[in-house]
């Protein structure tokens, strides 16, 4: 049963804090919309494409069109264990997260039936990809429908936006610069995903606080952390192999070595940062975060 009302408290909404301060970001930046992008010149693009040049592109975009739509389906049991909390101020921010990652999937599906493209593009979807879209994700977020422990929390934030936003769609954004964009094509789907990395920015820094909020409450669940993102490393290296491991480049000219660098980059980046949450206080993290909304 619920106690109180937070914003009709004398404190009201504490407005210093950085999910708050996300917020405000997103009613800012967060505006756009996938059905005003012109797609006319993706769809000359793609018609002059090789085979082999489609096909690449396909995958990248089947890649993002089904962990989109895996993360709208798979958020809201994370909204309702920060909502149970009563952290009025998160869970703002993360009324954004599921309206963001709704309008991606909209956005990817728009992308290819805008270029004409019929086919089915669960093809493009291996074993690996299949491993953490179908299970790894949808479980540890799941497990918090029946445990709102700080370990299960941790873990799913770890899976969802340290891996999955802060790894893998990291990376797959640069394969689309990488390629793409510096052949200058596909300017609509260039856009999108323009809009895309700003709005997984936010997410990204908010999985990143809630982390570290955590492991300033219970010291123990960096050890946590760090064992998932050991177990999910590997899955990043796998993911981006390419189709032919033979191959040292793709279609594009993207060197699968360096995308497979950019992905270990990502990783330790993500690491590093939460590291330094180790023997902070609250009131430490508070500050430190206000001050990169500042930046």
């Amino acid at each position: 049963m619920r106690q109180e009302f937070i914003s009709t408290q004398q404190r009201g909404l504490r407005t210093e804090l950085l999910p708050y301060q996300l917020y405000q970001k997103a009613k800012r930046f967060g505006m756009w919309d996938p059905q005003d992008i012109d797609f006319s010149q993706d769809r000359e693009d793609y018609a002059a494409m090789t085979e082999e040049q489609k096909n690449e592109t396909l995958g990248r975009i089947a890649g993002f069109l089904g962990g989109e739509e895996a993360v709208t389906l798979d958020l809201l049991p994370l909204i309702m264990v920060i909502a149970k909390q009563g952290r009025l101020e998160e869970e703002m921010f993360l009324t954004t997260f599921l309206f963001e990652e709704a309008k991606h999937t909209e956005f990817f599906r728009l992308a290819v039936d805008e270029i004409g493209e019929k086919r089915d593009l669960s093809q493009f979807h291996g074993d690996v990809y299949k491993k953490i879209f179908h299970d790894i994700l949808p479980t540890a977020l799941n497990r918090l429908l029946t445990d709102e422990s700080p370990e299960a929390l941790a873990e799913a934030s770890t899976v969802y936006n340290m891996f999955v936003e802060g790894v893998l769609a990291e990376t797959g954004y640069y394969a689309f610069y990488e390629g793409l964009n510096k052949a200058g094509v596909m300017p609509g789907l260039m856009k999108g995903i323009g809009y895309l990395k700003t709005d997984e920015a936010r997410h990204i820094s908010y999985g990143t606080f809630l982390l570290q909020r955590l492991i300033c409450e219970h010291p123990h669940v960096h050890d946590v952390i760090v064992k998932k993102m050991a177990e999910l490393a590997p899955l990043a290296t796998q993911l981006y192999q390419g189709v032919d491991p033979e191959r040292k480049a793709s279609a594009y000219g993207v060197r699968v070595e360096e995308v497979q660098q950019f992905a270990k980059k990502q990783l330790a980046v993500r690491m590093e940062v939460l590291a330094r949450a180790k023997g902070q206080t609250m009131e430490e993290l508070y500050k430190q975060t206000r001050a990169a909304v500042d930046l």
